[in-house]
């Protein structure tokens, strides 16, 4: 479904599928023709690739709902809207879903000779074992309090390495493009929260937006997936190939 090289959070873009999908002729509305065998979005020419999930069960909505369920509930936190207790559960789920889940999904994106997905489930289930571990080592009091300079240094080493995440699913699609982009921006804001409560709670806030986003790309790939078609959304991306095309061939009419 969504994933051409990187299933969500992740998908696959050019993961090689044996499927052709059947799509109902008379939806209305579609947001591409439709002629009892569907063709693929003109912006997307991998997309029958991107529904199948490369031979395998596609890993992409297990990571893509660790991934925005565990940052909903710690978004809670840093916005201000739940208890400090609710951090407890945050950092339990985090290690499990939001981290094992995830890391395993990465594992299986290789399967799926998705390097993307793999990367970047892989890299953020990781993320999110790290993240628990580290706090839950500081409150037994394995080591010392970080300083506020030590947490701004780690979060702006996490919101670069996003950012060059954020380049590369510019040709993807557009939901994963708002996605990538609004985490990084996520992780600049929480950099700056060390030192700003306000910037902490506009991360918060943030985070809950990219967290739902996370949670609507991961259904949209399952719902089309399990039901055969594109009935989600999520606005594919024009490959920088295919405008240059377009913008030749315009030329020529011209």
């Amino acid at each position: 479904a969504i994933f051409c090289r990187f299933y969500v959070c992740f998908g696959t873009i050019d993961c090689q599928g044996p499927r052709q999908l059947q799509l109902p002729s008379s939806l209305p509305n579609f947001p591409f023709p439709v002629t009892g065998l569907a063709a693929p979005p003109p912006t997307n020419p991998n997309f029958e690739d991107i529904m199948t999930g490369g031979g395998i069960a596609n890993p992409a909505p297990l990571g893509l709902f660790g991934f925005g369920v565990t940052t909903v509930l710690l978004s809670f936190d840093n916005a201000g809207i739940s208890s400090p207790k609710l951090l407890n559960l945050v950092l339990a789920h985090a290690l499990f879903f939001g981290g094992a889940a995830q890391f395993a999904s990465g594992m299986w994106e290789f399967k799926a000779n998705s390097i993307f997905g793999a990367t970047a489930f892989s890299t953020f289930g990781a993320f999110w074992i790290s993240l628990a571990a580290f706090i839950w080592a500081h409150e037994g009091g394995l080591y010392a309090m970080t300083t506020e300079l030590d947490m701004t240094l780690y979060f702006l080493c996490w919101g670069v390495l996003v950012s060059l995440f954020t380049v590369i699913t510019s040709r993807i699609s557009t939901a994963h493009f708002a996605l990538f982009g609004g985490v990084a921006i996520v992780f600049f804001l929480l950099a700056l929260g060390e030192w700003n409560l306000t910037a902490k709670r506009v991360a918060g806030y943030l985070g809950l937006a990219c967290g739902v986003l996370a949670l609507y790309l991961g259904y949209a790939l399952l719902l089309n997936e399990v039901w055969k078609g594109y009935y989600l959304p999520f606005g594919p991306c024009k490959p920088a190939a295919a405008r240059e095309v377009e913008e030749e061939t315009s030329n020529l009419k011209v």
